[in-house]
């Protein structure tokens, strides 16, 4: 069976000792470490072993363990238009507000992650990439096809030197493609890959949460991108449209009445993750499935335990055999 996993993002709050005591508690078998609060510092954990062995040892002894870190918040910093007051608090008070220094901090930080990933003998890194066209998604005023290729080709700029640091290191970068990113649907996936000319270093965290309530089928895109799912991500959302609600929330905050879709914790939203399982199987993915946990309905430690029983309930082994192989012996003895 694969590792049930627990996302630290969303517990940044938490003191890491307390998060991982309580990880532990409710049956997890590790940790997707953020590199958010005191989780990780991604400078510290790519100059010194040390560090990196007391991460460890901490999981260690609550019978945890890490299969991948994230840096979502610098990752998305690296291709964001830089003048966006709200990506400010992403970054050391320092860059807030400067112009080209939150850019610029981000880059070495991603690099930086790729080296700690290395000492932590972690092989995948999840994250964001950013964009420099997600503002312009709705195209009016009228936006010029130049301008988005221009943007695709800027994501290739900033993030290939970036790539380059992680095939020094042997770590991939997975990804979470993602409303706000350069690729987030399948069209656009397929056209990062294209823009990175399929480098082994780049794929995906698959998120099907952010899939579904774009109204696409989360299994589709395990289909369409097979070898690039590196990292999985198991949360739950809900469609609400009900003719008056709109699929773009009308500036209401999650969690609020009258928005037209929500996230939910696994099993209590409308994704079938008996198919996504049935199709991980089917592309043969082992590695971890990661409770990324976010529900304004429900109180977080409740359903981060939920969360757990859940997923390992839901996830299965393929068949070693065909159904009917043993109808088949019968006929040969016969």
């Amino acid at each position: 069976m694969r590792p049930v996993t627990l996302f630290s993002g969303q517990w940044a709050d938490m003191p890491m000792e307390t998060f991982i005591r309580k990880a532990s508690a409710w049956g997890y078998d590790g940790i997707e470490i953020a590199c958010s609060g005191d989780h990780l510092d991604v400078m510290k954990a790519a100059k010194d072993k040390r560090y990196c062995k007391t991460v460890l040892d901490k999981l260690a002894c609550k019978n945890l363990k890490v299969w991948a870190i994230s840096n979502h918040l610098a990752g998305q910093l690296v291709c964001d238009p830089d003048d966006d007051f709200r990506t400010d608090v992403f970054c050391p008070k320092k860059f807030a507000g400067k112009t080209d220094a939150k850019r610029k901090w981000a880059v070495e930080q991603m690099k930086y992650t790729a080296k700690a990933a290395e000492n932590l003998g972690v092989e995948i890194v999840t994250g964001f990439t950013g964009s420099p066209i997600w503002h312009m998604l709705y195209s009016f005023p009228p936006v010029p096809k130049q301008t988005i290729d221009d943007g695709f080709s800027y994501v290739a700029e900033m993030w290939n030197p970036i790539l380059d640091v992680f095939e020094d290191h042997g770590v991939k970068f997975a990804l979470e493609v993602h409303p706000t990113e350069i690729a987030f649907d399948i069209v656009t996936a397929k056209r990062t890959l294209e823009t990175f000319d399929y480098r082994e270093e780049f794929g995906f965290n698959f998120d099907p949460s952010h899939l579904f309530w774009q109204m696409m089928d989360p299994v589709r895109f395990l289909q369409e991108f097979p070898d690039r799912i590196f990292h999985v991500h198991m949360k739950d959302a809900a469609r609400t449209l009900d003719g008056r609600t709109g699929i773009l929330s009308s500036h209401l905050d999650f969690g609020k009445p009258g928005r037209g879709w929500d996230f939910r914790s696994p099993g209590h939203g409308q994704i079938n993750f008996e198919e996504i399982i049935r199709e991980l199987n089917r592309i043969e993915y082992d590695g971890p499935l990661s409770v990324e946990w976010e529900d304004s309905g429900m109180e977080r430690e409740f359903g981060a335990a939920d969360a757990c029983k859940f997923v390992r309930k839901c996830d299965f082994v393929p068949s070693a055999i065909k159904f009917d192989a043993a109808m088949n012996k019968t006929k040969e003895k016969a």
